[in-house]
């Protein structure tokens, strides 16, 4: 079995991917959002249809930012007191998911049954995946500014054995 060679970064390939797609769900979901918000006070059904698909797209690519996601976390050389943020964004990622793939089956259905309405109560379930979606960057842009995951500097610290 061979070990895969690391960048100074401590990554197999240039850069973190990650962060790159879940970049891609986290506007696709908070584009939903607005095209539904919006097109809920203004009736303007086609961006019902918008937003249908951006959630369908995020349902989809939110898998993919969690696999390379958990790849990275492997593969992170993460300080002691990162640990506890790391474990709680990754059951927040993996929550998130089954959440987006939820949301997206539900917006699924109402869009079957009348395209032309949003319920109230959808709008509620989207604005609390919103709310998580924010508490999730937020664990994220702590674990890359605060803890230095993946960040060189942090990485070859690490591996001289100087705690940053």
């Amino acid at each position: 079995m061979s070990v895969l060679p690391l960048n100074s970064q401590n990554l197999p390939y240039p850069d973190p991917l990650h962060p790159i797609i879940v970049h891609f769900v986290i506007a696709m979901v908070f584009f939903s959002f607005f095209c539904d918000v919006v097109g809920y006070f203004t009736r303007n059904v086609r961006l019902f249809e918008v937003s249908f698909w951006n959630m369908f797209v995020a349902a989809i690519a939110i898998f993919m930012a969690i696999i390379f996601g958990q790849f990275e976390a492997g593969l992170a050389q993460a300080q002691p007191a990162a640990q506890s943020t790391l474990n709680y964004h990754t059951v927040l990622g993996w929550s998130l998911a089954a959440i987006v793939a939820a949301i997206a089956a539900w917006r699924f259905v109402i869009r079957n049954r009348n395209p032309r309405r949003i319920p109230p109560a959808y709008l509620g379930a989207a604005t609390f995946l919103v709310c998580l979606v924010f508490l999730q960057v937020y664990l994220g842009s702590k674990l890359f500014w605060v803890y230095g995951l993946h960040v060189e500097p942090v990485v070859q610290a690490m591996k001289q054995g100087i705690s940053p």
